[in-house]
């Protein structure tokens, strides 16, 4: 999943970024309201945190414009305030939950967890191609009967893949969906790690299913 965090504090958007890559997430940062559109609007993002109180633009304008943008990502407030005014002004701009600081990170979690959940893919529920099987909630994935280990990069990887089966995905919509905006294209660190994945998903299985496409990227498909 990628998440857009946008936070002028930036020890707390350091604490949130630390804490959600850990758990597996891909996540952009951006330290005020217009940036925070501006990424919004350009990217795809699975879930937005927004502060309320931001430069240049505050997060209840940062939302309206992006949902005027039509960005349909669920949105989850972060803000001191706390009051029932302040609460319905954040649902009303277009946010779909509100979580007042300050708050402990398993909280947090919960809540990006549930608001992904939402979601039209139900992000939830467990995936499966061919005999691979992937549970997005325990982070745990099988090939047949068997566990898989893996990182937390090869594991997003992964679930990329498995999201979107027999479908060629260039470098360009992995970089963007399992790394982030700063990521340097002109490295080889995605094809490092699709070797990584092949090595725990097919080197011990006669049927493989992560493909190389050349010149293009790689597909999962079963041959």
């Amino acid at each position: 999943m990628r998440v857009l965090v946008v936070e002028d504090e930036k020890k707390v958007a350091n604490f949130i970024q630390r804490g959600l890559e850990g758990e597996g997430f891909t996540v952009d940062v951006a330290y005020d309201g217009e940036s925070g559109v501006e990424l919004g609007s350009k990217n795809n993002y699975d879930l937005i945190l927004m502060d309320i109180m931001l430069p240049k633009m505050d997060g209840l304008a940062a939302i309206k414009a992006l949902r005027e943008k039509d960005v349909e990502s669920p949105v989850l407030c972060l803000t001191a305030k706390d009051t029932v005014e302040d609460i319905v002004a954040g649902l009303d701009s277009g946010s779909d939950d509100y979580l007042t600081k300050p708050f402990a990170f398993a909280e947090l979690l919960a809540r990006v967890r549930a608001l992904a959940r939402r979601g039209t893919h139900e992000r939830g529920a467990e995936i499966t191609y061919a005999d691979l099987r992937l549970d997005p909630v325990a982070h745990k994935v099988w090939r047949g009967d068997d566990e898989i280990d893996l990182t937390a990069k090869e594991y997003a990887l992964l679930e990329f893949f498995m999201r979107n089966p027999e479908t060629t995905l260039t470098r360009t919509m992995i970089a963007e969906h399992v790394w982030d905006y700063t990521f340097d294209s002109f490295t080889n660190i995605i094809d490092v790690y699709v070797n990584y994945l092949r090595k725990k998903v097919d080197r011990d299985f006669s049927k493989k299913l992560i493909h190389t496409v050349r010149g293009i990227g790689y597909v999962l498909k079963e041959e």
